[in-house]
């Protein structure tokens, strides 16, 4: 099983990124995909998730009206992107695709 994440960066505030998720080797249907967020010292934290394809995302407070998440043509693929970005969304971002997480891609927004 492989996740990967891909796409982060350093970005100025106000700036976008996009982040890419791709996930090989799990059986069955990819019946929940969702993106995380951790900063060194806190725990881990929903930033959005979709559940069988991605009919009603959702997302938390924080990102909501600046973030989308989104199912890739390719049906392992995933894809957030973000606008309006913030000093305070700067943290490594996590892709979880079933219950197998990714390594991580690091999301740094100065100010």
């Amino acid at each position: 099983v492989q996740v990967v994440e891909s796409g982060g960066g350093l970005v100025q505030a106000g700036g976008s990124l996009r982040l890419s998720c791709a996930a090989s080797g799990i059986t069955g249907s990819l019946n929940y995909m969702a993106w995380y967020r951790q900063v060194p010292g806190n725990q881990r934290e929903f930033v959005a998730g979709m559940v069988n394809g991605g009919s009603t995302p959702t997302y938390a407070d924080p990102v909501k009206g600046r973030f989308t998440i989104s199912r890739g043509n390719a049906r392992n693929t995933m894809y957030l992107q973000m606008n309006s970005l913030k000093p305070e969304d700067t943290a490594v971002y996590y892709c979880l695709v079933k219950a197998y997480w990714g390594q991580g891609t690091q999301v740094t927004v100065s100010s």
